[in-house]
């Protein structure tokens, strides 16, 4: 094959961005830096005629990569092997992965700041920065940490943040990358942090979940006036305490069996009566007795109390479920054999 019909870096770049015309063009370069726009713009000026074999292999290689950065979104590094390998065979599978994975490490290093920053002086700085950038951020803290930033930003920010987060499969590797090494020479003095990946669905699910309710609930109301199907697949990712309602009561015995009563009595005083009656159907009368009067023990509680108490409680059942003791999320269409 013609060596031009293969270009590589800067000259594939420009390819492709001319390819996929002005619109996108323009809000790529939104997230570059001036002397990588300047770079870009002057490849795509020495650009000559681009043969229909060139654009062909271009797009093709921009279409496999963004496929791949959406399988792992979805569903992790095993989930993405599994179809690609059935999409491209071992070698290209192994191929796209590691180098997606290596394009998301090395945009991770350069953030090696965030995680030991305080989140208020790191809300501060991020409060003039770009949505897409303060989505960047957020998926290289924890769960924990990325909600106690986002409860420091203006509340107006943080459903665009939110969304952008959970889009950021779609994001660059190599837009990721340059903004990090910005973010990275503005953040030196704030402490280190290890390497982390994008966070996805998933990621989003977790740092919601982390939140007061009523801030969750404000978040995903206002992403789903704009984009109701992401915050449906948010939705689905997430789960609550109430959501223990749909857990089989063999499950829910187990839970109970390893959660603190003291932790149970104060999750379930900001439970709804529903689950409430559903909780105490898994327990013996003596057991829903002495819970009852747990619970009335405990007088006035303070509602961040009641979420965090809440909060562990769904931290146990997914332990339990990853040692396959419990389903918190049955498949509907799951039968069972008698």
């Amino acid at each position: 094959m013609d060596a031009r019909a293969n270009p590589k870096g800067l000259r594939k770049a420009a390819i492709l961005i001319v390819l996929l015309g002005e619109e996108v063009a323009s809000h790529i370069y939104r997230n570059l830096a001036e002397q990588d726009v300047h770079r870009l713009t002057q490849e795509i000026a020495d650009l000559d005629r681009i043969s229909p074999e060139t654009a062909i292999a271009v797009l093709d290689e921009y279409h496999k990569l963004a496929l791949t950065q959406d399988y792992l979104a979805q569903g992790g590094t095993e989930y993405a092997e599994k179809l690609l390998i059935k999409a491209f065979g071992e070698d290209g599978a192994r191929q796209l992965l590691q180098h997606v994975t290596h394009a998301a490490e090395m945009s991770a290093s350069k953030l090696d700041s965030l995680q030991k920053s305080d989140p208020q002086q790191l809300a501060k700085y991020l409060e003039r920065e770009h949505p897409q950038t303060i989505a960047l951020v957020l998926a290289h803290l924890t769960a924990k940490q990325a909600s106690a930033l986002l409860l420091r930003l203006p509340e107006e920010m943080r459903a665009e943040a939110v969304k952008r987060l959970a889009q950021l499969r779609q994001f660059s590797p190599d837009v990721a990358q340059k903004i990090s090494s910005v973010l990275h020479r503005k953040l030196e003095a704030l402490g280190e942090q290890s390497r982390r990946a994008y966070a996805g669905f998933k990621g989003v699910a977790d740092l919601l979940n982390h939140l007061e309710p009523t801030s969750s609930k404000t978040i995903l109301e206002m992403i789903e006036k704009e984009d109701a199907k992401l915050a449906l697949s948010i939705r689905n990712l997430m789960f609550t305490f109430e959501d223990l309602i749909g857990v089989p009561e063999t499950g829910v015995r187990e839970l109970l069996g390893q959660i603190d009563k003291k932790t149970l009595a104060l999750a379930l005083r900001g439970a709804s009566e529903d689950l409430k009656s559903y909780i105490f159907k898994t327990m013996s009368s003596r057991a829903v007795e002495m819970l009852k009067e747990d619970m009335e023990v405990l007088g006035p509680v303070r509602s961040k109390d009641i979420h965090k108490a809440q909060f562990e409680a769904v931290e146990v059942a997914r332990k339990l479920e990853a040692d396959g003791k419990l389903v918190l999320t049955p498949d509907k269409e799951d039968e069972y054999v008698v």
